[in-house]
């Protein structure tokens, strides 16, 4: 049985893991907060790894806040750069398996759809930073996955960061909320990241994959689309621009990920968000 070590368990990616844990019995996973586990502090790795005796890592620990890590660019770099290379010295050395998240936010959001092969340039602190940690895992890990992602979502995480609990929970609360109809990705629900991670496990994948699920559409499509399935009044989302919401970072506006390597090479085929949607509900 594989012993892995979750990082930032009380994100809204790490929170999301532990809701799903139940789905993967043949791992025994470790859950860890910044509280009992420091990524940018090596004497936590060592003294950790000593208690634990875990054969794998899957990182979730990142400053993921878009808006603050343009003005707290020194604690973003400490997260998503020297974090990282933290990861990567400690894996390393004890021969560990390492799986890292990153996200489309590296590339400027001008086309979409965006490949493994595709030039990255990041538009704002989170994007330079994410690019930062995953080129120095990608040049001095020798066992490392980097799967980059967009628009997580999940409901079991009672997250503030999840765009699907603000949705559910704003329509409940008869809220009327305005949505971009200009930022474009596709959208990924946890499980579906979690299955990926599982497959890529059992082959014993390096280097970098996209993930995403199937559907690519706007931010107020799938505000429509959650509404929709969670019987709630549509009316109540209107469509904004992005400029409008004159936001100090800037949002790439063609976002998301061509899956076509990693469905060839872990023989998976991204779920539409509709079904999606129907098992969260369920």
């Amino acid at each position: 049985m594989s012993k892995i070590l979750i990082t930032g368990s009380e994100g809204q990616l790490g929170k999301c893991f532990q809701a799903i844990a139940r789905e993967f019995p043949e791992y025994e996973l470790i859950f860890a907060s910044k509280s009992n586990f420091d990524i940018t502090n090596l004497k936590s790795f060592k003294s950790f790894y000593n208690q634990k005796k875990f054969n794998g890592i899957i990182n979730c620990a990142a400053y993921s806040n878009v808006t603050k890590a343009q003005h707290d660019i020194k604690k973003s770099e400490e997260l998503n750069g020297k974090g990282v290379k933290n990861l990567v010295e400690f894996t390393e050395k004890n021969k560990l398996f390492l799986i890292h998240f990153s996200t489309d936010y590296v590339f400027d959001g001008a086309k979409g759809q965006y490949s493994e092969e595709d030039a990255t340039n990041p538009i704002n602190e989170y994007g330079r930073t994410k690019l930062e940690g995953e080129q120095y895992l990608a040049k001095n890990s020798n066992d490392s996955l980097i799967i980059r992602t967009n628009v997580l979502y999940d409901y079991a995480s009672n997250s503030n960061a999840s765009f699907l609990n603000w949705i559910v929970h704003s329509l409940n609360d008869k809220k009327v909320i305005n949505v971009v109809d200009d930022q474009i990705n596709n959208p990924t629900w946890t499980m579906s990241l979690a299955i990926v991670i599982d497959r890529a496990i059992q082959t014993e994948l390096n280097g970098f994959i996209h993930w995403g699920d199937a559907d690519w559409i706007s931010r107020y499509e799938f505000a429509l689309k959650i509404a929709e399935s969670f019987n709630l009044k549509k009316d109540l989302i209107e469509p904004i621009k992005t400029a409008e919401l004159k936001q100090t970072a800037i949002r790439p506006l063609k976002g998301g990920l061509s899956t076509i390597y990693a469905e060839k090479i872990l023989n998976l085929e991204p779920p539409k968000i509709e079904h999606c949607l129907h098992q969260l509900k369920k």
